[in-house]
């Protein structure tokens, strides 16, 4: 698991929710989507919410502050305006660890 970071115990996201952790001095959101997991910027581009605090259905997020829509997959919103991409990152789990690295 070379270039992963230690990011948090996996039972803290347990399936079809998701949370923001600090790694390396960034801020990402993971998120458990049935068991397999995403990791994306956890601020929303457009207006710097915290993306934790939105709503999850299936691998999309939208953000409780003006309903940016987010792919965890793309990482691409859905918006009115364009919005700069939500940086991606591999998420791992290891010995009840969750692992990040961006892509």
């Amino acid at each position: 698991m070379a270039d992963f970071a230690k990011a948090v115990e996996a039972s803290k996201v347990p399936p079809d929710s998701m949370l923001t952790v600090e790694v390396g001095g960034e801020s990402i959101l993971i998120a458990n989507v049935d068991g397999k997991y995403y990791g994306i910027g956890a601020y929303c581009t457009h207006e710097e919410w915290d993306l934790s605090e939105g709503t999850l259905v299936d691998t999309e997020v939208t953000c409780a502050g003006h309903g940016t829509v987010w792919d965890l997959k793309t990482g691409k919103g859905i918006f009115d305006e364009p919005l700069p991409d939500e940086p991606l990152y591999d998420v791992r789990e290891e010995g009840g660890y969750l692992y990040v690295k961006k892509r």
